[in-house]
């Protein structure tokens, strides 16, 4: 996910794709624990989206309370 599509997300929409990562992100552990996982690259990748999005949800919070 790159820094342009983060700004141009709401809050719902932050929301949304937190909520799809996290799925995603339990789908992958438990392809991990069973062994059918191809690509272990992508739990990285999705740990990485959830932090960048939960850092947007924050930038969205305190420009909500200054003003």
């Amino acid at each position: 996910m790159k820094k342009q599509e983060l700004r141009a997300l709401g809050e719902a929409d932050v929301d949304r794709q937190l909520e799809e990562l996290r799925q995603e992100l339990f789908n992958l552990r438990f392809q991990f624990a069973t062994r059918r996982l191809t690509n272990t690259a992508r739990i990285r990748e999705v740990r990485k989206d959830i932090a960048r999005l939960l850092t947007r949800q924050h930038q969205l919070e305190l420009h909500a309370a200054r003003g």
